[in-house]
């Protein structure tokens, strides 16, 4: 209830209480409530002391019931709860109506004073920490970085010797930088989280979720996340995001890579360790073409879910995947690594290529390799057959824009100088892919699906999950296939996830649309959402419970005389008739959010999202202020 009318309710009942005591006191009422004191008290006492502290005691419980009684019936015990907990300290009411308190934590408590190094014993260590901090030379990325070593099972004699020399600036990143150029959202980096907006105060939204805080973090982020509206809407959501990985990446907690097409809307260069330019020449890295795997099923699985994984027969990304595995595994035997895209275009187009490999083959007697080369020719003859459109896909791949940035892996199956390979995420690392995408569009769509394929392969195999990995798809323009969500719904328990911002879901192909939307744990409908695109989130936030009141207005017929003259002048008086309303209350099931309220209620700068975390929390969708 509101504290205003709170005030008034209980006002109000006071002053009746007190309106009607004194009715009663001084006789108004007549004498009849003095009766039970009269039977029950003895004749004796009549004039005597006894009688009047019998009388006072017996005013005192009359009183104290009225009081009672208009107390409850105007709110006193909420108001003093309220009172009593605002003199106490700082605390808040909650939606029961309990007074909670925040208490003052103890100084040995205090987070400044680093607890957890004090309880280990390394009081030296904690006590140069807090100089530094409260004396201004430690930052919140620098506090979140040190706590998380100290915690995380890292030598501590080597935390306590570089912390007694260097302070602050311990434990640092391997890049050697204590914070990125620029923030443009607020971070908790203890929490591990970013602040993306405010749940605005309106009735579309649950009471206990009005203008609290939206912000996302690893446990959320790490059932994936899906963000559909314009441009520049998202951009609101996609850079604080990638400017908390990178964050926590330099606090040695996270590792993100963010695939932008010619990094736009993405944070500067030097807030990434590692950035690859597709499609220039004069960039520095390029990426493992079969992102570190060695074995052949895997890579060509991974090879050719990037070609031809956007195709709507599954049984083509079978085929594919045969055909792949047909020619890198006779490859790989013979030069004990795997093709690069020259080499794979021939023996896709070049009978002679695969000749000259099959007599190589033959020398060394590998007689199975020979037959998996065969069999390649065998299926590729016919009509149909997977050769002629792997050989399309690829040679998108293979033009002189692209020399360079597909790196095949070095012998025996290492990485490759100059090339980054995905399955270095185990570590704190910060890199960025610009994708040419205006220029080289289905080039660029390839290697988005390349780079996902190998994300998901490398999370669902990696063995040490203490770094979160993300990975951020700016565009996720038919890039999004069955094999890939797949791939999404294993990343949970692999402390790993994926951020995918649509312009509209008609970038998906329609038999995915709505397993894309059940992949996901996050889901965000920002404001200039289409209504295509607005049934296919109505549908999957469901629908809940809701009462609903009917009032029905039924003209009173007079039939007394007098009665139709009272009638007649209120009908002159207020100019309606005289009616009885009644009010039925049903319990009807209704979208939570329908398609036209998507579509067309949402101002510009809000969005409706819904949130589940790794542990099977979630939240009702709820209409958000971004940026609030």
């Amino acid at each position: 209830m509101p504290l205003r009318q709170l005030v008034v309710g209980a006002m109000v009942s006071a002053l009746v209480a007190w309106l009607l005591w004194s009715l009663l006191y001084n006789s108004y009422l007549g004498e009849y409530w003095i009766w039970p004191l009269l039977l029950l008290t003895p004749e004796s006492w009549l004039g005597t002391m006894a009688f009047v502290w019998s009388s006072y005691i017996y005013y005192a419980i009359v009183g104290g019931g009225i009081a009672i009684f208009f107390g409850r019936l105007g709110g006193w015990p909420e108001l003093l709860r309220r009172v009593w907990g605002s003199l106490r300290g700082p605390g808040g009411v909650t939606v029961d109506g309990t007074v909670t308190r925040v208490p003052t934590p103890a100084p040995e408590a205090d987070p400044a004073r680093w607890v957890q190094m004090r309880a280990d014993g390394a009081f030296e260590v904690a006590d140069r920490l807090s100089e530094e901090l409260h004396g201004g030379l430690m930052s919140d990325l620098d506090y979140a970085r040190i706590d998380h070593a100290w915690r995380s099972g890292r030598a501590r004699t080597e935390i306590t010797r570089e912390v007694l020399a260097q302070g602050a600036a311990a434990c640092v990143h391997g890049s050697g930088q204590r914070d990125i150029p620029t923030r443009t959202a607020r971070h908790d980096l203890v929490l591990r989280q970013v602040r993306i907006g405010a749940a605005v105060d309106s009735p579309r939204n649950p009471y206990r979720f009005r203008t609290v805080g939206v912000a996302l973090d690893p446990a959320v982020l790490g059932t994936s996340a899906l963000v559909v509206g314009p441009p520049d809407a998202a951009a609101r959501v996609v850079r604080p995001v990638l400017e908390s990985a990178c964050l926590q990446a330099l606090a040695g907690q996270a590792a993100v890579v963010a695939v932008t097409s010619a990094g736009a809307g993405a944070p500067r260069d030097a807030a990434f360790d590692v950035v690859l330019r597709a499609g220039d020449p004069e960039s520095a890295y390029g990426l493992d073409l079969y992102g570190g795997t060695d074995d052949v099923d895997e890579a060509s699985g991974i090879f050719a879910e990037a070609l031809v994984g956007d195709l709507a027969e599954a049984g083509e990304l079978r085929r594919a995947t045969m055909a792949v595995a047909q020619l890198i595994g006779p490859w790989r035997a013979l030069h004990d690594r795997f093709p690069g895209i020259p080499q794979l275009r021939d023996l896709l187009d070049d009978d002679a290529a695969r000749a000259d490999l099959r007599a190589s083959l033959d020398e060394r007697g590998l007689s199975a390799q020979v037959r998996e080369l065969n069999a390649f020719e065998r299926r590729s003859a016919g009509p149909g057959g997977p050769a002629e459109g792997l050989a399309t896909r690829v040679a998108l791949l293979d033009r002189p824009a692209f020399e360079g940035f597909l790196v095949e892996p070095a012998a025996g199956g290492g990485v490759a100088d100059g090339a980054f390979s995905l399955r270095l995420l185990d570590r704190p690392v910060r890199v960025r892919i610009d994708l040419p995408e205006r220029v080289h569009a289905e080039a660029s769509r390839i290697l988005a699906r390349l780079v996902i394929a190998q994300f998901t392969a490398r999370m669902s195999s990696r063995r040490d999950t203490s770094v979160f990995a993300l990975l951020a798809l700016e565009d996720a323009v038919h890039t999004i296939t069955p094999n890939s969500l797949r791939g999404l719904q294993q990343l949970r328990t692999r402390n790993a996830g994926v951020l995918l911002n649509l312009r509209s879901l008609s970038d998906v192909p329609e038999h995915v649309r709505e397993h894309l939307l059940s992949s996901v744990g996050v889901r965000m409908a920002l404001s200039g959402v289409s209504p295509w695109d607005a049934q296919y989130f109505a549908s999957a936030w469901g629908t809940e419970w809701v009462e609903t009141e009917a009032v029905t207005h039924r003209q009173v017929r007079a039939d007394e005389p007098m009665t139709k003259v009272m009638h007649g002048l209120r009908k002159i008086v207020t100019g309606k008739h005289v009616t009885t309303q009644s009010v039925t209350v049903s319990r009807q099931e209704r979208q939570r959010w329908s398609a036209s309220d998507l579509a067309n209620e949402l101002q510009p700068g809000q969005a409706v999202i819904s949130m589940t975390a790794v542990t099977g929390d979630r939240t009702p969708p709820l209409l958000t202020e971004l940026g609030g």
